[in-house]
């Protein structure tokens, strides 16, 4: 009975579950054929307007500002090299790293007792060979002298002779005395045959006397130069570097003892695109003298400095691309060879252009301009130059509209937005350098730490100096000095 009882209750509770599942599924089935049977429900749409900065576009005649990066070298640079070998015994107190020195100063004295020596010998076998010179020369002349006397003897031979001949011809003469007197002329002649290769070799010796002598002046001009050797002078006036000799010290023949280098006659070397380089030459196909402007950038303030293009380079080096300018600086106080600088270079005008920022132009070369009722509108415009966070545009019919002045991708031909025009105002206080006042203890930190910056130009440290005194101190002074100082 347990049994069957208990086998009733679970089917009864089956049969429920059962039914109640099979409820749930009319439930659901009505509710969503009820749904789906349902009209859709309609939204009234909004068109979404976005806020963007427009500027006016201005066409205006502009001159572009190509720049470049370069570095200052000097045109003369001269490597002071020791010209003889030994022992430096004397340096010109500007012979230092960073010393000045003057066109024709003595620099260094290399020890001259040997180079003085070979002089004295040389002299010496100077002396030598003008005395057996004029040795040479008196022989000569008793040597044409004796000559002179042979040839006189040879005559009175020559006459015995004639005399004989003529004696013997009459009958009163014998041949025996005709041939002691012809022997005797004989004799004669031989004897002023002697003579002449006496003179002969008296003038083969004053031949050799002089081309001694002359051997001897050059060793003595060679003698000379070698001691002038020892005397290094400074080329033309400059600043002297990588100074590695003392007073004292040994060196060796061609060694390199210090740099001369002209701080007055002072380049800039800078690369730029072949474009721009292009964009740099004249008609003829030469390159132009532009002007120059290099700036160099010293804790905040800059040292400028004019100058005028000269000459471009030879040749591209390996692995590099562009060309290689050069332009000579005028006067350029605090510059020095080394110096890493920014090169801005005047381009010849571009009439008809307007400036604008250079998020408002994409790749395709396109601008959105605001149309009727606040609508962009795409217009192509020619990009002419990249100026910085500028560009120099040029196009038809769109002087006086407005341009976006950032895209973004949500912008872009007919969207409807909301142009936001900067004012003046805002512009010149954006340009006004920020302030800031400082407390004396960080004051005091800052100026001991520009007066004992001697690496500084005295010029840019009078500046920063007048700033740090006022009492209000430019923030970027500020934390450019701390950013040297470690804080």
């Amino acid at each position: 009975m347990r049994f069957l009882r208990r086998s009733l209750t679970g089917l009864f509770l089956l049969s429920l579950t059962l039914g109640l599942l099979a409820y749930a599924g009319v439930q659901v089935r009505d509710a969503v054929q009820d749904r789906m049977a349902q009209e859709p429900r309609s939204f009234q749409q909004r068109e979404r307007i976005f806020a963007v900065n427009v500027v006016p576009v201005q066409f205006e005649t502009i001159t572009p500002e190509l720049t470049a990066f370069g570095q200052i070298e000097s045109r003369r640079t001269l490597e002071i090299r020791a010209a003889a070998g030994g022992r430096v015994v004397e340096l010109a107190p500007e012979f230092v790293e960073g010393g000045s020195v003057r066109d024709g100063q003595i620099l260094v004295r290399v020890d001259p007792t040997d180079a003085q020596s070979v002089l004295e010998r040389v002299q010496s076998d100077i002396v030598d060979a003008e005395a057996e010179q004029r040795e040479a020369q008196r022989a000569l002349v008793l040597a044409q002298d004796e000559l002179a006397a042979a040839e006189e003897q040879a005559v009175l031979r020559e006459r015995a002779f004639q005399r004989q001949r003529d004696l013997q011809q009459r009958g009163v003469g014998t041949a025996a005395a005709v041939e002691v007197a012809e022997l005797a002329a004989a004799q004669a002649r031989q004897a002023v045959l002697s003579r002449r290769q006496a003179v002969a070799q008296a003038e083969a010796r004053i031949d050799q006397s002089t081309t001694r002598l002359s051997r001897a002046i050059i060793s003595e001009a060679e003698a000379q130069r070698r001691l002038d050797d020892t005397v290094i002078t400074a080329g033309f006036t400059g600043t002297l570097s990588d100074v590695t000799v003392v007073e004292g010290r040994l060196v060796s023949a061609n060694e390199q003892l210090a740099r001369l280098i002209d701080a007055d006659a002072l380049e800039v070397a800078f690369r730029v695109s072949t474009q721009q380089f292009a964009r740099l030459l004249d008609a003829d196909g030469q390159l132009g003298e532009a002007d120059v402007t290099v700036v160099l950038d010293v804790f905040g303030t800059n040292l400028t400095a004019q100058g005028r293009l000269s000459r471009a380079g030879a040749a591209v080096g390996t692995g590099q691309t562009g060309r290689l300018l050069f332009a000579t600086l005028g006067t350029a106080p605090g510059f020095r060879p080394g110096d890493f600088v920014t090169v801005k270079i005047e381009e010849p005008a571009l009439e008809r252009v307007a400036r604008l920022p250079a998020s408002a132009l994409n790749a395709a070369n396109e601008v959105l301009v605001l149309a009727e009722d606040d609508r962009l509108d795409i217009v192509q415009v020619t990009l002419m130059r990249r100026q910085g966070d500028d560009v120099l545009i040029r196009a038809r019919d769109l002087g006086g509209r407005e341009v976006v002045a950032e895209r973004t991708p949500l912008l872009g031909g007919g969207i409807k937005v909301r142009p936001v025009r900067n004012s003046g105002t805002a512009s010149a206080l954006a340009e006004t350098p920020e302030m800031v006042e400082l407390s004396e203890e960080r004051r005091a930190r800052l100026t001991a730490f520009v007066e004992a910056n001697t690496g500084m130009p005295a010029e840019a440290r009078q500046r920063i100096l007048n700033q740090l005194g006022q009492a209000r101190v430019p923030v970027r002074v500020v934390e450019r000095l701390e950013s040297r100082m470690g804080g």
